[in-house]
């Protein structure tokens, strides 16, 4: 019976889940506005904002983890189709067919990518097109990881332009601040962006013709307009509907006049939308921040349940069975060192979905090192007298474990879990790059706007929750050691 209601259940979830349009967007300011707005545009919609790259929405979107969301036509026709030239959208839309995908609903602006320098130094140095890099190998660049990587970025432009600087990676909020202080003389812009202006920058002209047309669309599931024909027919009416001028003020609002990505989205209605007055206290306990905690508490401490579960029978094993020490205490010591964003991109790819359930098998893996080799320590340094005791009384083996050297055992493998936990409430933060929430949304957020504010917001709480979970833990411990003195 109860086993039906739990499948009864996952039926209901499943087809509510089914029934929302999931709406995604990159990690820069433009992309989670365009993803506010289309949700509100469309009605009955889910945003998964902030998800990554390209590589990670397209993703998500071959396996339905989205719907659709914000692309432009030079991404898709260079960095997914890997076409030639400077399609057409009816062109690129063969090539998406196959796929099960189909790009539409133009937006009425292009949002290019560019080369930019302070006007100041460009106009020093004699620097006004993209072919006169060549001529200063001295400057310095700083690029954002996806330019560094895309076939229409670095790479190709580079090859185009022969170039022979080396750049170096920065996040794009990061990058305005680093050229507005003379730590870099170049960086990749947006030409929407709305710091253009205020940081005094001049973009290079492509004088090679090297970057092709970036028209805004949205990119979506073929099925999507059978599956969501009242959302569908709403979004429609986006067609056309921004110019760039528009594009720009809706990034300003939310980069230079501090305003919400869904107060920047509201712009687009006429008015201008309330702006409510932002404070760190406001930002830190807005309306979601419970959301936020409790998909926060969910990866940090179902992935850690998963740990405890699986690390201390291993650690059990490596210390019984001295042909495995060395492999399972090597096992988990490399999956630690693999970088977080490296083995979530490996785990989507796997799994072909992004959300919870790769941030918790990411979280479970990490927090594996610490319970495994605090318990093969705490059972090795059982002494031998110890050992042999229990076997005198006549217990077995199995009783001997549970009843005796576990026991011994526990404070080492409390802090070994501990550790894990503490280190799960802060590696937690980069489940927001995959859509899993958690405070890491507004350390993404921040990183976007280049807002100290929104980043402490989601620091603050993660580091806090860090030392309450630590607290807790150093608390049952000296309960069980009073216990276990006292037994």
């Amino acid at each position: 019976m109860r086993f039906a209601i739990f499948c009864a259940f996952l039926v209901a979830w499943g087809s509510a889940t089914a029934a929302t349009l999931k709406v995604g967007s990159k990690r820069f300011t433009e992309s989670y506005i365009l993803g506010e707005l289309i949700v509100r545009t469309a009605g009955e919609a889910e945003h998964r904002q902030g998800l990554g790259n390209t590589g990670i929405l397209y993703a998500a979107l071959r396996s339905g983890s989205i719907d659709l969301y914000p692309e432009y036509t030079g991404t898709i026709a260079k960095e997914i189709l890997k076409l030639e030239g400077r399609p057409s959208l009816e062109y690129i839309n063969r090539a998406l067919r196959p796929l099960g995908l189909a790009a539409g609903v133009p937006l009425g602006f292009s949002n290019g990518y560019a080369l930019a320098m302070r006007e100041e130094r460009a106009r020093a140095l004699g620097i006004r097109r993209l072919s006169d890099l060549g001529k200063h190998p001295q400057l310095k660049l700083g690029l954002t990881q996806e330019f560094l990587g895309r076939a229409d970025g670095w790479p190709g432009m580079k090859a185009a332009y022969r170039l022979a600087a080396e750049p170096t990676g920065l996040d794009h909020g990061l990058a305005y601040e680093a050229v507005a202080a003379g730590r870099i003389d170049v960086m990749d812009i947006y030409t929407t962006d709305a710091k253009i202006e205020r940081f005094q920058l001049v973009a290079l002209d492509d004088d090679q013709r090297f970057f092709p047309a970036y028209d805004a669309v949205l990119l979506y599931r073929a099925d999507v307009p059978a599956r969501h024909p009242e959302a569908w027919a709403r979004l429609q009416k986006l067609e056309k509907r921004i110019d760039e001028r528009t594009m720009i003020r809706m990034n300003a609002a939310a980069e230079l006049q501090g305003r919400s990505f869904a107060e920047a989205a509201a712009l687009l209605d006429g008015g201008e939308a309330a702006r409510s007055e932002r404070t760190f206290l406001k930002v830190l306990f807005g309306p979601d921040f419970w959301r936020l905690t409790g998909q926060h508490l969910l990866l940090v401490f179902v992935s850690l349940a998963a740990s405890i579960a699986v690390g201390i029978p291993l650690g059990i094993v490596s210390q019984r069975i001295k042909a495995l020490t060395q492999i399972v205490l090597g096992a988990v010591s490399v999956i630690q060192t693999i970088p977080a964003l490296a083995l979530l991109a490996f785990l989507i790819a796997l799994l072909g979905t992004i959300g919870t359930v790769p941030a918790l098998i990411a979280l479970f893996l990490y927090a594996l090192l610490p319970i495994v080799r605090n318990t093969h320590a705490g059972l090795e340094g059982i002494g031998r007298g110890m050992r042999m005791a229990p076997l005198a009384l006549g217990l077995t083996e199995g009783q001997r474990l549970r009843l005796v050297e576990l026991p011994l055992a526990m404070p080492s493998i409390l802090a070994g879990i501990k550790t894990s936990a503490v280190i799960n409430v802060g590696t937690a933060t980069i489940a927001a790059f995959v859509g899993a929430g958690g405070y890491g949304e507004r350390i993404v957020s921040g990183l976007a706007l280049n807002d100290n504010a929104t980043l402490l917001a989601g620091a603050v709480p993660a580091a806090a929750l860090a030392l309450i979970v630590q607290g807790l833990f150093e608390l049952g411990e000296r309960r069980f050691i009073w216990r276990t003195g006292n037994a």
